[in-house]
């Protein structure tokens, strides 16, 4: 049984022995993500692994494009060409091999598309799209330009998460049964653009969600069904939520309640509430034949196993040795960040294939949209393939038309 992750090629050479040119980059959408991407870049360029060069910036705010070349600079030393305009800049730098595209959800598709027609290789933030019928016209583009297509999904790649997928593997809790997922709580601050659904797509059961959704593929299984309903307690989030001022019009939810069928025959609750005052929690579980693993406190089994998450990691990287650490974590990076970047560099140079890809990255937003459909049909159970195909798409149909699909 592999430990390591399909995506990882052991035979490639970090030392940079007969390594391709140095993979030149673009960071499309300067605000918010794009920081942790910039800074994602640098630890890789502070650990020595420098293959890469960002030769530009790209931002509608000129002046978010111009700060970022300058913090872009201050690592890797050449000032990266700043722009306002994609296309001005596919244009131009014509040695330019690859974009990185943080931008809002509505513009995903209208970015990537573009870059997929110039030839170019495209990772994205997740989600995928603003909605599943925009996400394959980007998997249409994608395949017909034969070019890397990474979604930067990487909550999967904490050294936290290696083990624990590593440990279910490995039958340390048996086959899995259930899997519990709840987070309670309130939150009355104005998140800006994600606040609004026809830029973000839906709230939390999307922008986070997806990452939910792909640790359930990963640890547990492929999801069957799904049955939902979601909510908007606060029609307002607020300028100053400490005193309740400053109001601000908001229209995603703040409220979901699912429960979730495997094709294994496991089972899930996945609630997420920023509505709820007072006391919160957060219970993040998996459950299996012979005992659980606790997302933050490790192994307890029925026959009084225990291991905390550290202890897990240390054992997981005990097993693997080494060398399959470094094909994890090159160089030590774990910043989950960094390695999802350092993949899809090494895709670029032809060194190993990307993890989660545009295909995975659709399957993840299809979970998603499945809770939205469910809720949109009133709790009804709908099968996350049917959402898949499209044949289900009645909370997108506005999205779809609004971005002209």
């Amino acid at each position: 049984m592999s430990t390591l992750p399909n995506c990882v090629d052991v035979d490639f050479d970090m030392e940079g022995k007969n390594m391709a040119e140095k993979v030149t980059l673009a960071i499309v959408g300067c605000g918010g993500i794009a920081g942790a991407h910039r800074e994602g870049l640098r630890k890789l360029w502070e650990a020595g692994i420098r293959d890469f060069e960002v030769i530009a910036t790209v931002d509608i705010d000129r002046a978010r494009a111009e700060k970022m070349a300058d913090q872009v600079a201050e690592f890797q030393g050449k000032r990266p060409t700043p722009y306002q305009q994609l296309e001005e800049m596919l244009q131009t730098e014509k040695s330019l091999q690859a974009v990185d595209i943080c931008s809002v959800h509505r513009n995903h598709h209208t970015l990537a598309i573009p870059c997929f027609e110039a030839g170019k290789h495209v990772t994205i933030e997740k989600p995928l799209a603003l909605t599943l019928k925009a996400g394959r016209q980007m998997l249409a583009a994608a395949e017909k330009a034969g070019t890397v297509f990474q979604v930067a999904e990487n909550y999967r790649r904490a050294p936290e998460h290696r083990a624990i997928h590593w440990a279910v593997r490995q039958g340390d809790i048996g086959e899995i049964r259930m899997v519990f997922w709840l987070d309670v709580g309130e939150r009355l601050w104005y998140w800006t653009w994600r606040e609004h659904r026809f830029e973000a797509g839906g709230g939390w059961v999307l922008d986070g969600g997806v990452h939910f959704a792909d640790l359930f593929r990963y640890h547990v299984g492929e999801v069957d069904t799904v049955a939902a309903r979601t909510h908007a307690f606060h029609p307002y989030r607020y300028g100053k939520p400490e005193t309740l001022e400053d109001p601000i019009p908001v229209d995603v939810e703040d409220t979901v309640m699912a429960t979730l069928t495997f094709e294994n025959g496991a089972m899930g609750q996945w609630t997420s509430v920023s509505a709820a005052p007072g006391k919160g929690f957060s219970q993040r579980i998996l459950y299996g034949e012979h005992g659980s693993i606790d997302f933050g406190s490790g192994l307890k089994t029925r026959s009084g196993r225990e291991e905390t998450l550290q202890e897990m990691v240390a054992r997981f990287r005990k097993a693997i040795g080494e060398d399959g650490w470094e094909q994890m974590f090159p160089k030590g990076v774990t910043d989950t960040i960094a390695t999802e970047l350092w993949e899809f560099i090494q895709a670029v140079q032809g060194k190993m294939q990307v993890e989660i890809d545009g295909v995975e990255g659709y399957k993840d937003e299809a979970i998603c949209m499945a809770l939205y459909e469910s809720s949109w049909l009133n709790g009804s159970t709908v099968a996350v393939a049917d959402v898949e195909a499209g044949a289900i798409a009645n909370y997108q149909r506005d999205l779809d038309e609004a971005l002209g699909l």
